[in-house]
């Protein structure tokens, strides 16, 4: 009985604790839109999580296109299909790799970044103060993190899309013998629209998620510095598996219709 004991509490704080992340997004997004926003706090949330990311989303998606590449050749030569290298290549890209792999990336950057902000601020009362002063911490700490991290991703995810494809194209080309003329059009003629917009609306909502990940434990942390770094730890385990798990939920519906 012990055993049904212990996974009840852990099934019913785990809902508890839903409800609770729940709860805070809502209140951040409600809070940006009725104002008043703060857009130093957006503008400057902004050039963090989206421009100073751009270097390593950069790398990560050129590495993963080139070897992608290599990948889908070897294992189409098995069945002489090594010709459809560029229209596998480009869909696994912009439909999945792209805005997964760039959203763990700024989840390992800016999650985390988010929970230690607010977590010092949070031990060290500069949340309190701000209540005492009549400044809402939602307007002024969540709502412009949560806006600009799902505006700046899914723009990270389409700088992405395109390195990862000219990372294959540079493999394809100048080490499998493609023809770059070729390889192009057979990417243009192949992919759809259908296939970039899904993959911004995953980066989108992937944005959404770990801005709030890294601000709801950011903002919980109790215990002075030991606090923060689990609060720091947490954030970004948690806003990985939201991704991976949005991911599929998300996959499965656009597939489906």
């Amino acid at each position: 009985m012990n055993i049904f004991a212990l996974t009840g509490s852990l099934t019913i704080e785990g809902l508890r604790e839903t409800g609770r992340m729940a709860q805070f997004a809502g209140r951040g997004a409600v809070a940006g839109v009725l104002g008043p926003f703060y857009w130093r706090a957006f503008f400057s949330s902004l050039m963090r999580i989206g421009f100073t990311s751009l270097p390593v989303v950069g790398l990560t998606a050129v590495f993963t296109g080139a070897a992608l590449a290599l990948n889908i050749y070897d294992g189409s030569l098995r069945f002489n299909a090594e010709t459809f290298l560029p229209q596998i290549l480009s869909v696994s890209i912009v439909r999945e790799l792209g805005p997964v792999l760039a959203a763990l990336m700024v989840a390992g950057r800016c999650a985390s970044a988010m929970a230690a902000e607010i977590g010092t601020m949070r031990v060290t009362e500069q949340i309190d103060a701000m209540s005492t002063l009549s400044v809402d911490p939602f307007k002024y700490l969540i709502a412009p993190r949560i806006a600009a991290t799902t505006i700046a991703l899914p723009i990270l995810v389409l700088i992405a899309d395109i390195i990862g494809i000219y990372g294959g194209y540079l493999v394809a080309v100048y080490g499998l013998d493609f023809s770059g003329p070729v390889f192009i059009r057979n990417i243009a003629e192949f992919i759809e629209n259908r296939d970039t917009v899904s993959g911004l609306i995953k980066a989108a909502a992937f944005g959404f998620l770990i801005a709030v990940m890294g601000c709801y434990y950011g903002y919980r942390s109790r215990g002075g510095a030991q606090g923060v770094g689990a609060a720091t730890r947490t954030a970004v385990v948690a806003a990985a598996v939201a991704i991976l798990a949005s991911n599929y939920v998300m996959t499965s519906f656009m597939v489906e219709f």
